[in-house]
């Protein structure tokens, strides 16, 4: 596998808002670009990563192991992330992680046989005042009922996926739209 022509050019794009001597700053933005378009961070791209940006190996898979939005391995095609912290435990988050592993018959850290979930349980999604929430990709889903999720999920099995309940800036999500 090599790095296409769009993922280059858009990391030439990535790298020029940042000063010459501040191009490490570019990592995280780039690392999502990279995996925008692969699925997941490979062990190739980390390297191209590395000569790209001029970081050291360490750095980038510091970086990838560190954010649970960062992926170095294969996953379904949507990855949910369901937050597990205290507030969203105490407004009903772990009935709701039991029900979306039964209605995908996985537990965290799997994969659905059809490839197209994944459902991770991570700490804190920066929600805390609007939980139970996940994130579906890069989509965030706030104050989540038992049908709020199975309109997620079933709108995203269906190919007509809903919209989120807030834009993700972070991301380059806007509006729900894909970057």
């Amino acid at each position: 596998m090599s790095i296409s022509e769009s993922l280059k050019k858009k990391a030439e794009e990535i790298v020029f808002r940042y000063p010459e001597d501040k191009r490490a700053s570019a990592l995280i933005p780039l690392l999502f670009e990279v995996q925008r378009e692969l699925g997941w961070i490979t062990a190739e791209a980390e390297e191209w990563v590395v000569e790209t940006l001029g970081v050291t190996p360490v750095r980038v898979r510091e970086v990838i192991t560190f954010y649970s939005m960062m992926r170095a391995e294969p996953h379904g095609k949507f990855i949910i992330q369901f937050c597990e912290n205290i507030s969203c435990c105490l407004t009903g988050g772990e009935e709701l992680q039991h029900h979306i592993e039964h209605k995908l018959g996985i537990h965290p850290g799997e994969t659905t046989k059809d490839g197209l979930f994944t459902l991770k349980c991570v700490e804190c999604l920066g929600g805390c005042s609007w939980g139970p929430m996940m994130l579906v990709n890069e989509d965030q889903f706030f104050q989540l009922t038992k049908d709020r999720v199975d309109q997620v999920i079933d709108g995203l099995r269906s190919g007509k996926p809903v919209k989120p309940d807030h834009p993700t800036p972070l991301l380059g999500n806007v509006a729900g739209d894909k970057a």
